[in-house]
């Protein structure tokens, strides 16, 4: 049976951080997401990838299935205000209650406090350094885990 790889940030005893990455509702814009996950799989970070057109609902129950320590929803849409709180709601009706939600996208500063107000976590805009996202995520994973 092959070991885990050694993760530098984290015990050798731990699992690496899973997450979830989705493009809810009908965006079809994928590159950023591929790069994303690149990055984060570079970084030591297991990464489910849903692909596109995903509901709220099978983000969630895709979620729970992986045992994932957090989401990352990419929104190019406009729908970001929309798919967020939805998958927020689906989070608290599942009782997901230890994962982080993080995303990226177009989202205007008015748009992005008010989802941070409601629960999400991080938003990252088009153009932010991959590296500010991989330490953002060790930083407030490694809080919890």
């Amino acid at each position: 049976m092959n070991a885990l790889p050694v993760q530098k940030d984290r015990p050798t005893t731990q699992r690496p951080w899973r997450i979830l990455l989705a493009k809810p509702g009908l965006d079809g814009h994928d590159r950023g997401i591929h790069v994303i996950a690149a990055a984060l799989r570079d970084a030591g970070f297991e990464v489910i990838y849903t692909g596109l057109r995903q509901t709220p609902e099978s983000i969630v129950q895709a979620a729970l299935q992986e045992d994932v320590d957090a989401i990352g929803l990419s929104v190019l849409s406009g729908s970001h205000m929309t798919q967020f709180t939805e998958v927020l709601n689906q989070m608290k009706e599942s009782g997901v209650d230890d994962v982080l939600l993080v995303g990226g996208g177009i989202i205007p500063d008015a748009d992005v406090e008010e989802l941070k107000k409601r629960g999400v976590g991080e938003l990252f805009g088009p153009g932010t350094p991959l590296q500010e996202i991989v330490d953002y995520l060790k930083k407030t994973l490694g809080k919890g885990g």
